[in-house]
Parts: C-alpha cells; structure tokens; sequence
C-alpha cells in the first residue's frame, strides 16, 4: 500500500517530463496536418493508441505509483487548459496551435495543390460533396478544410 503515494523520482521532472512530451506531441500532431485529428480512420485510431504507448515511458519512467499518474494526470490536463486559454487569447497563439482554414474548392474549381498539401485525397473531397447534398463540384461555392479537420461545404446559389 505504501509503493502507491511513493513516488520514484522527484514531483518536478513528472511536471517536465508532462510539459515536454505534451509540447513535441501537440506539435507532431499539428505539423502532421489536419486530417489527423479530423474524422478517425480505423488506421488513425491505431496511431494515436500507439502514440500513447510510445509515449508512456518518457512520462512516466520507472514510477507506478498513484500519486505519479495523478500528477501527470493533473499536468497533462492543465496544460490542455492552458493552452485553450493562450488560444482563446492570442490570435497568433491560436493560429500556430489550431492553423487555418484551406480553401479547397471555389465556384466549382478545385485546388488540387491544397488537396495534395492538407493530405486530402480527390475521393474523400467528392465523398464530403455527396454528404452534404452536391451531386458534382459544380454545385460547390466554397469547401473549406477547417481547423477541426472536416470539411465543410457552401453550395452555389440558385438563380
């Protein structure tokens, strides 16, 4: 009973080890693109299961203790709150954290250069259209990828 509230290294470097995986974690996440924390794939859903695994020893060492995830634990989370807030703020903040909106249809074009760049494949884009009611491209006002990874879709108006 005693192992669980004795922690095996210093309360400090589970704080560090929390800030640093959380900051390169965020920061592969976000250089991977946004399709990655858009709609999960099967495939999508194993990486981040993984990921969590790999990372599990750098936050953690040798330590299993209860206090030691919990601090973690806690670290982890107010980071997360932090960094909503410095968003939330900061419109520089929020636009290296979140990104940007791509434009990657208009008037029926579409800009197969963003496709290629936000790792949206032309079938997944025509797959989206057909979700949202455009039966072809030339419907399409605007689609837009967001910051949340999914796609959104204005259609042309009819006059």
């Amino acid at each position: 009973m005693h192992d669980l509230f004795d922690l095996a290294m210093p309360w400090w470097q589970f704080v560090l080890r929390a800030v640093v995986v959380y900051v390169v974690v965020l920061a592969m996440v976000r250089l991977s693109g946004k399709r990655t924390v858009g709609q999960f794939t099967p495939f999508d859903l194993v990486v981040v299961v993984l990921l969590g695994t790999a990372v599990q020893n750098s936050l953690i060492g040798a330590d299993t203790s209860l206090l030691g995830g919990l601090l973690l634990a806690a670290t982890l989370i107010s980071l997360n709150w932090l960094t909503g807030l410095v968003s939330a703020r900061s419109a520089a903040a929020d636009r290296i954290i979140e990104g940007a909106p791509v434009l990657l249809v208009r008037e029926g074009e579409i800009f197969e250069q963003a496709l290629r760049r936000q790792h949206v494949s032309r079938r997944e884009l025509e797959e989206v259209l057909r979700l949202k009611g455009c039966r072809s491209v030339a419907e399409v006002a605007l689609a837009t990828l967001e910051t949340n990874g999914e796609i959104s879709v204005v259609r042309r108006r009819d006059d």
